[in-house]
């Protein structure tokens, strides 16, 4: 890999950098032939499993800011995907429902992974696929770690 030598120091974090780019390019564009903007596709992913869940409960679990998740949500109303309605008991939560365009995205969804994980893994091994994927979550957690280390400081 090609990288600037200011990189040398962070060769692992130069290389993260360079993957994950790589890799919201192309789900980006598997995204806009779904109509679907990056981030978008979590937010359906958590309703197809469970439909009906708050705004809160969702950003919880999609790991985006809120300004990102309110937006994506409004997008998403518009274009007839989902139903944001206030909560019986608390008028001021409201849970977002998918529409039947909405649970129609399941299969598309499936498939536009389907593509990701062929793409990403074309020429390697399934041991080095979960190596791969046991490695990551270890860097992952590392990073949690160090961010809620410096919360807490």
């Amino acid at each position: 890999m090609d990288q600037p030598s200011t990189a040398d120091a962070g060769r692992l974090s130069y290389a993260i950098f360079t993957l994950a780019r790589a890799h919201r390019g192309f789900a980006a564009a598997l995204l806009r032939d779904l109509d679907l903007h990056p981030g978008q596709e979590l937010l359906l992913m958590r309703l197809l499993d469970r439909d009906g869940q708050t705004q809160s409960e969702l950003l919880g679990r999609v790991g985006l800011d809120h300004s990102t998740v309110s937006k994506s949500l409004r997008r998403m109303q518009e274009a007839g995907l989902l139903t944001r309605e206030p909560s019986e008991r608390d008028r001021r939560v409201l849970h977002v429902w998918l529409t039947d365009k909405g649970r129609a995205m399941r299969e598309p969804l499936t498939d536009l992974w389907a593509t990701l994980e062929r793409a990403c893994t074309a020429g390697l091994t399934a041991a080095e696929i979960d190596a791969f994927t046991r490695l990551a979550g270890a860097v992952e957690h590392a990073i949690a770690r160090r961010a809620s280390a410096e919360e807490t400081s």
